[in-house]
């Protein structure tokens, strides 16, 4: 079964207003990726002209080859914004933990929506700036909404704040922030916003400006991610782990895998992909860390190994690794995938996220990087940008927007570094982890965030 999300917001909404200000804003979002096109298709929705500053020298985004558990707010995100009329998600509609040899030992029914990365940016740029691609077809412009501009190779060296406004555009009287870039051929250049919204990950260039001393840290182990067709999988893979959310533990390992839509997005039965997260234990500074972060070029990668760019003679040790310690429809997921990558665990978190008068905001991994445990990173972003537009709108006020925001940062950024301590560093048993899983799912709204969690 696939979900199919289409728009169901009024469109030519009223112009936005923060905290009751009618005044046309415009905001500078620093990150193209999904929190940065999700700030911008929200506050676009209300009116406002935004631009986006993307560092990535290339116009667009390359497939991140990863799955992504659409959450809650992720889909009410996608209800409220977007018009490509096109499925989002496969249906998974069980959750299950498997024994070394395979067998399923506990089973609980459990619908859950499961998307790429890929096919999101793709809605999400088609919504925005009208990209064209195999993925959806680009809607009409919206009448009423602000305009969205997307700017590649716009690596933002610093933000001043401005005390009056200049002619560049914008609403008149007060000041801005002019935010400074370099492309990498050596332009230099500004631009000049009302509001910048630092969208750009846990390694947040705005964040080391307006906070600096917080640092991201790596968290001993990693996640090595892949994914096979499923159509290549053996007839016992496709009948345990297709349509449901499988998982693995053992001391200082654990897997998970679930279907997510193939190439160009296509949900088709047989095209669709197993997607699989490896976590297993790469203590800093060992040879096994530099070995799995070394690429095929020679080239030392700090968090992220590309896909296709992992080691051959590093991948074929953990092959080998993957036949001996998981079960076999795990080792052939992992043994069968074409263009594995590798992530480094990190930790990261602010302790605020708005600054200079709220002139700077910052949302998602670039306020809070969550432990991909949570499987609730994408789902930040969404909530951050529909609350903060809200707030923007004068729907909500600022100490309810700030409660919700910091509250939901702080909350489950320490809720994914107890799972990854559970599971990476602890022989617990079997039910203690299917506890943790239980309790990362619980809808945001039911959440109670304690006092710690929403003091500023």
């Amino acid at each position: 079964m696939v979900v199919s999300l289409t728009d169901s917001h009024e469109e030519g909404q009223e112009e936005g207003k923060r905290g009751g200000n009618r005044d046309k804003l415009h905001f500078v979002i620093v990150g193209g990726s999904l929190g940065g096109l999700a700030t911008g298709l929200a506050l676009k929705a209300l009116g406002h002209d935004t631009t986006i500053l993307e560092r990535n020298p290339k116009p667009l985004l390359q497939d991140q080859g990863a799955g992504i558990v659409a959450g809650g707010d992720m889909l009410d995100f996608f209800e409220r914004y977007n018009r490509c009329h096109r499925p989002l998600a496969v249906t998974s509609y069980a959750r299950q933990y498997l024994d070394r040899e395979g067998r399923i030992v506990h089973k609980e029914e459990m619908v859950q929506n499961m998307t790429s990365w890929d096919l999101t940016y793709y809605l999400m740029r088609a919504n925005y700036d009208g990209v064209r691609s195999p993925y959806c077809e680009v809607p009409d412009p919206a009448p009423g909404h602000g305009k969205g501009v997307h700017f590649h190779d716009r690596n933002v060296t610093g933000i001043e704040e401005e005390e009056e406004r200049s002619s560049e555009g914008g609403r008149a009287g007060g000041g801005g922030v002019r935010v400074f870039w370099k492309s990498s051929q050596g332009e230099e250049g500004s631009i000049l916003a009302d509001i910048v919204v630092g969208a750009d990950g846990p390694s947040s260039t705005i964040r080391k400006l307006v906070q600096p001393g917080v640092e991201r840290t790596y968290a001993g182990y990693c996640a090595l991610r892949g994914t096979l067709q499923e159509d290549e999988a053996s007839e016992e893979t496709k009948k345990t782990c297709c349509e449901r959310f499988t998982f693995f533990h053992c001391p200082g390992v654990q897997i998970l895998t679930y279907l997510i839509p193939g190439k160009d997005g296509t949900v088709e039965p047989g095209k669709r992909l197993l997607n699989f997260v490896y976590y297993t234990n790469f203590p800093e500074g060992s040879p096994e860390l530099e070995e799995i972060m070394t690429d095929r070029n020679g080239r030392r990668r700090t968090i992220t190994m590309p896909p296709g760019m992992t080691d051959p003679a590093a991948w074929e040790k953990q092959r080998k690794l993957a036949r001996e310690r998981l079960p076999p429809q795990f080792a052939e997921i992992v043994c069968g995938t074409k263009k594995p990558f590798v992530q480094a665990v990190t930790d990261v978190l602010s302790p605020e996220h708005e600054y200079w008068g709220g002139k700077v905001v910052l949302i998602g991994d670039a306020l809070a990087g969550f432990r991909p445990h949570t499987v609730a990173s994408t789902s930040q972003a969404a909530f951050d940008a529909m609350i903060y537009a809200d707030y923007v709108d004068g729907k909500v006020s600022r100490e309810e927007w700030k409660r919700q925001t910091l509250g939901f940062a702080r909350y489950i950024q320490r809720r994914g570094v107890d799972m990854g301590e559970h599971s990476q560093h602890m022989d617990l048993p079997l039910r203690d982890h299917i506890h943790d899983r239980n309790v990362a799912s619980t809808p945001r709204q039911e959440e109670v965030y304690p006092e710690w969690a929403t003091a500023f």
